[in-house]
């Protein structure tokens, strides 16, 4: 059911002392500039806004709730939206590359909102290999997001930013709350990094046909780690075609040896270590693996303050836990 978005978005973003801010911004329209370098604009401030999931918990922390969210994977497990209140948002996908663009026509959206991929020149939801009914989703309204670039602070700090020019108040004390909240975190990893400083870290992803070795340089959160002081890994060989990875043979798993694996943590990659060394032997060639030093990586989800604390405690834990030779 579509939500009332003026009333919606006064009520997540503060008292009407805002409002005649509000009319004024509308009467001299609004623009944003998209991740892929250009401006967008329109007339007045887009109130009725469908989000990918993890824009849209990123809008809703700053109080912008959304009409509509179309996401990769059930609502029920995407770590993005699972622990929201989402009544009176219209659910228009639950599966990568399948968005019901008529639903999403009826809510008669004024700003669709997807994180910007520069590897692959689009937005999310609208990449090559989906759904080409879904693609149809950009016709309705325009569509800007953040750059997923070279940092998650970048990005939650970049939909702060659309937040705010949408009318929220970023200054509210709670925001300010979880702020701090984050900064405390990264100081306490920080911390843990600094005290193990031969600690070598791989973000991986095991397949059936593959183990797929993350490239740090277009993932955003661990060109964080990597800025915080830990020792994640660069591949050797990344995929030409498809630059977020190299692409191992189970014969080669254990090409790179970690002290400590970061595991791809999506709903899609559920299975856990023990399961994978009984699939494919070859996993336990990894030390890191056989010795259980594995811990959920949070792969390309993350976009608020309060997410990237919570996992950067979860972090420092198995940081803490690790044993810097276990690779050598």
């Amino acid at each position: 059911m579509a939500v009332s978005a003026l009333s919606i978005l006064l009520a997540g973003c503060g008292s009407s002392d805002s409002s005649e801010d509000t009319a004024a911004a509308a009467s001299e329209g609004w623009s944003f500039p998209d991740g892929s370098g250009t401006v967008v604009k329109a007339d007045k401030v887009p109130t009725r806004i469908i989000a990918h999931a993890g824009e849209a918990a990123a809008l809703m922390s700053f109080g912008i709730k959304p009409v509509g969210i179309y996401a990769d994977e059930a609502v029920k497990t995407d770590p993005n939206l699972k622990s929201l209140d989402l009544t009176g948002i219209e659910i228009l996908g639950e599966e990568w590359g399948k968005i019901d663009v008529e639903k999403a026509a009826a809510l008669r959206p004024d700003l669709i909102v997807g994180d910007w991929w520069p590897a692959e020149k689009a937005h999310s939801g609208l990449e090559e290999g989906v759904d080409e009914k879904s693609k149809k989703l950009a016709d309705l309204a325009p569509v800007v997001g953040v750059t997923q670039g070279k940092s998650i602070v970048a990005l939650a700090e970049g939909y702060e930013d659309l937040a705010e020019s949408l009318g929220a108040k970023v200054d509210d004390p709670k925001i300010a709350e979880t702020k701090k909240r984050f900064e405390t975190s990264v100081a306490t990893f920080k911390e843990a990094v600094a005290a193990k400083p031969g600690l070598t870290v791989g973000a991986m992803s095991p397949a059936d046909d593959k183990v797929y070795f993350a490239n740090p340089e277009y993932a955003p959160e661990l060109l964080d780690f990597q800025n915080f002081g830990m020792k994640v890994i660069n591949p050797d060989s990344p995929d030409k075609a498809f630059p977020y990875w190299e692409n191992l043979s189970w014969e080669n798993a254990d090409k790179y040896q970690p002290d400590l694996i970061m595991w791809d943590g999506r709903a899609y990659t559920p299975t856990s270590n023990a399961e994978w060394g009984k699939k494919q032997p070859t996993w336990f060639k990894i030390k890191a693996a056989k010795a259980g030093a594995v811990v959920a990586w949070p792969a390309y989800w993350l976009h608020t303050y309060g997410d990237f604390a919570t996992e950067l405690d979860k972090l420092t834990e198995a940081v803490k836990a690790a044993d810097e030779n276990i690779g050598s």
